[in-house]
C-alpha cells in the first residue's frame, strides 16, 4: 500500500519501515496532530501502482536517508507541491477504440432503417436561406388546430387561474391526460357516439375535379325515424315537444340547434351556446376518415339536405364565441366554414370574416385574403368588404388606407351617416347638408343593399369608436365633399353604378345569414310570395334546387301528420292555396328565377 493513501489515513507524520529496526517506534509519534482528512475509502481500492511508485521515488530522492545515521529522525511534514493540472481536453476525450466504432456504426444502420420505413427527413435551412412561400387561395384559408379551442384564447386573454375548472386537481403521478378526438369542441367523454345513427360518406353524385373531394352525411333508418319526428315537432308551438326528442335522443342534431334557439330567445344564453356546441361535437364524431378540414380540399354540397346541419351548426357556433370576444378563434371557424364551400358561400361568411379578423388584429391575413379572392367573388362589391379592408390598410399603416376609404364613401354612401350616428359622433353641418350623403344616397340605394350597409353598422360600429379612426374618418370624408364639390365625374360613376346593381332580391345565402343571425336592427326581407311562406331555423331559405330526402316544410304546413289540415291554418287561405298548388309548378315565377341565379352566382352582387 502506498505512503500517499496512508498520508491521507493518518496524516502526513508517518514514519517509514525502516526505522522499526533500531527499537525506537515506540518513542515515535504515529500519528500526527493534525485530524485525518475525509475522503472517500474506496479509493484505496482503485489506486494508481504507477503514480505511488513515482511518488514513493520522488520522497525517497527528497528525504536522502544516509545508512550512517543509526537514528533516523521522524518524517517531518513537507510542503505540498504544487501538482500539474492535467489537460481536461485530453481527459475528457473518448476513447476511439473498436467498441466506439462499432457503436456509430450500429447506430447509423437503425437510422437508415428507419428513414427507409418513414422517408428520408427534409434538409433543414437556415435563416438566410428561407424563402417566403407564395400566397395563394389554397393556403391563405389554411387551418391552425391551435386556434380553434376557444379555452385557449380565454386563457391568453384573462388568464388561466381565472377560469374555473381548469387547474388540475392532481400533479405529478397522479396526473391523468386523455387523447382529444375532436378539433372543433372540446367536449371530452360526453356521451357515448355509437347510437347517433350519423355517419358520413364520399359523394358519389358529385363530380370530384382537382383533387377536391366531395363528402355528404348519410342517416341511418333509426336516425330518420327521429328526423320525421322532429319535422312534425317543428310546427308544434308548445317546445317540450324538442325536449322530449333530446330526452329520447341526445344526439339528434336539428333538435338541439331548434332547442337553443328557443333558450336564445328566452334570454338562457349560456343553455344555448351548450347546446349548439352539442350539436357540433355529434357532427364531428360522424366525420368521414379522409374528411381533413386542414387540406382545403374538402367539400360539402349544400344542395343535400343532410348536409346543411354542418353549415348552420358552425355558423351558430362561431356566432357564440364572437360573443365571449375570442375572435381569433371565431376567425378560424369562419375559415373551417368557408372552406367547406368557399364560392358558393351557403351562409355568407363574408358579411362577417371582416369583423373577426379586424377583431382579431390579422390585419394582413385579411388584406391577402381580400386580394385574392376578389376576382373569384367580387368582395370588394359589398359595403362590409370596402369599408373594413380600407380600416385594415390604415391599421398597418400603409398609405393607400386613404384611397380605398374614398372609394368605399364614393360607392356606399349611406354608411357615414348612419355610422356616425351609432358612434355617438355629433356630425359636421357640411356632412348634414351635403346631397351626395343624404338625398342622392337615398335615391340611389336600394332596399336590398341599405339592409347590407345596416347590417355592417351594427355589428362593426366599434371598430370606428376608436380616438386615432375618427380623424382619419373625417379627413376622408372632407376630401370626398371637395372631389365632388368640384365636379369629380367619378362620384356621378358610382352613383350610376349603385342604381343599376343590387336591385331586387338578395341572393338566398344572404338571406339565410340574417335569418341566422336575428338581429334587431336588420329583419328578415319578404317578398309577396314569401309572406305566406314561414322560415324554419333549422332550414331557412332552403336552395331552388334543393336535393331533399325528407317532405318539404310547407306541405306538412299545409296538409298537417295524416293528410290532415293543421289547426293553425286558416281554412279560406288553405283552399286558395290548394287552388293555386299546382299553378305555381307550371307558371314561372321571375322573382324565383332571379333568386337561383343569385344563388348559383358565386358573386355577392345583386343584378
Amino acid at each position: 500500500m502506498s505512503t500517499r493513501y496512508l498520508r491521507k489515513v493518518y496524516g502526513e507524520a508517518v514514519t517509514s519501515k525502516d526505522n522499526d529496526e533500531d527499537g525506537r517506534d515506540n518513542e515515535l509519534p504515529i500519528v500526527s496532530d493534525k485530524q485525518p482528512k475525509h475522503f472517500n475509502m474506496f479509493n484505496l481500492l482503485n489506486g494508481d501502482s504507477d503514480s505511488d511508485a513515482k511518488e514513493e521515488d520522488g520522497e525517497n530522492l527528497n528525504s536522502d536517508p544516509t545508512p550512517e545515521s543509526p537514528t533516523p529522525s521522524p518524517v517531518k511534514p513537507k510542503k505540498k507541491r504544487k501538482k500539474k493540472k492535467k489537460d481536461k481536453s485530453k481527459s475528457e476525450e473518448p476513447p476511439r477504440g473498436e467498441d466506439s466504432q462499432d457503436e456509430a456504426d450500429e447506430i447509423e444502420r437503425s437510422v437508415r432503417e428507419v428513414n427507409k420505413l418513414l422517408g428520408e427527413p427534409v434538409a433543414g435551412f437556415s435563416k438566410s436561406d428561407h424563402k417566403p412561400v407564395e400566397k395563394t387561395r389554397d393556403n391563405i384559408m389554411a387551418i391552425e388546430y391551435k386556434y380553434l379551442n376557444p379555452q385557449n384564447e380565454l386563457k391568453r386573454l384573462c388568464g388561466s387561474k381565472i377560469l374555473p375548472g381548469d387547474q388540475n386537481k392532481s400533479k405529478g403521478r397522479g396526473r391523468t391526460s386523455h387523447l382529444r378526438k375532436t378539433w372543433l369542441t372540446t367536449i371530452s367523454e360526453w356521451f357515448p357516439m355509437s347510437t347517433a345513427g350519423l355517419s358520413m360518406t364520399l359523394d358519389e353524385r358529385t363530380e370530384s375535379t382537382n383533387g377536391f373531394q366531395y363528402f355528404m352525411f348519410v342517416h341511418s333508418p333509426a336516425y330518420r325515424q327521429v328526423q320525421e319526428k322532429f319535422l312534425l315537432a317543428v310546427e308544434n308551438p308548445n317546445p317540450e315537444v324538442i325536449v322530449n326528442i333530446i330526452n329520447a335522443n341526445p344526439c339528434h342534431v336539428d333538435s338541439l340547434l331548434q332547442f337553443s334557439d328557443v333558450c336564445k330567445f328566452n334570454e338562457d344564453l349560456q343553455m344555448a351556446a351548450e347546446l349548439v356546441q352539442r350539436a357540433v361535437h355529434c357532427l364531428e364524431c360522424a366525420f368521414h376518415p379522409l374528411f381533413n378540414l386542414t387540406t382545403g380540399k374538402c367539400r360539402l354540397n349544400y344542395k343535400m339536405q343532410t348536409n346543411r346541419s354542418l353549415f348552420l351548426a358552425l355558423f351558430k357556433y362561431l356566432t357564440f364565441i364572437g360573443g365571449r370576444a375570442c375572435y381569433r378563434t371565431s376567425l378560424e371557424l369562419a375559415k373551417v366554414l368557408l372552406s367547406l364551400d368557399p364560392v358558393g358561400d351557403p351562409t355568407a361568411v363574408v358579411l362577417c370574416i371582416d369583423l373577426y379578423a379586424l377583431r382579431a388584429r390579422e390585419y394582413e391575413w385579411f388584406i391577402d385574403f381580400c386580394n385574392l379572392w376578389n376576382a373569384e367573388r367580387n368582395l370588394t362589391q359589398l359595403p362590409n368588404i370596402a369599408y373594413s379592408l380600407a380600416l385594415a390598410y390604415y391599421r398597418i399603416g400603409d398609405k393607400r388606407a386613404d384611397k380605398m376609404l374614398q372609394e368605399a364613401l364614393f360607392m356606399f354612401p349611406g354608411v357615414l351617416l348612419n355610422l356616425l350616428d351609432k358612434c355617438g359622433v355629433s356630425t359636421d353641418t357640411r356632412v348634414l347638408g351635403h346631397d351626395y350623403f343624404g338625398s342622392r344616397a337615398k335615391s340611389s340605394t336600394s332596399a336590398a343593399l341599405e339592409k347590407l350597409q345596416t347590417l355592417y353598422v351594427a355589428r362593426v360600429f366599434h371598430l370606428w369608436k376608436d380616438t386615432d379612426v375618427l380623424p382619419w374618418l373625417e379627413s376622408n370624408v372632407t376630401a370626398v365633399m371637395d372631389a365632388i364639390d368640384a365636379g369629380d365625374e367619378y362620384a356621378n360613376f358610382c352613383e350610376s353604378k349603385r342604381s343599376m346593381r343590387y336591385q331586387g332580391q338578395p341572393p338566398r345565402n344572404i338571406l339565410r345569414h340574417i335569418a341566422l343571425l336575428d338581429l334587431k336592427e336588420v329583419p328578415i326581407i319578404q317578398n309577396l310570395h314569401q309572406v305566406q311562406a314561414h322560415v324554419f331555423s333549422h332550414d331557412p331559405y332552403p336552395p331552388q334546387d334543393s336535393i331533399d330526402i325528407y317532405t318539404r316544410a310547407e306541405t306538412r304546413r299545409l296538409t298537417g301528420p295524416a293528410g290532415t289540415s293543421n289547426g293553425n291554418t286558416n281554412l279560406f287561405t288553405l283552399f286558395v292555396s290548394s287552388l293555386f298548388s299546382d299553378l305555381e309548378r307550371h307558371v314561372a315565377n321571375p322573382e324565383a328565377q332571379v333568386n337561383q341565379e343569385a344563388e348559383r352566382d358565386p358573386r355577392q352582387e345583386f343584378d
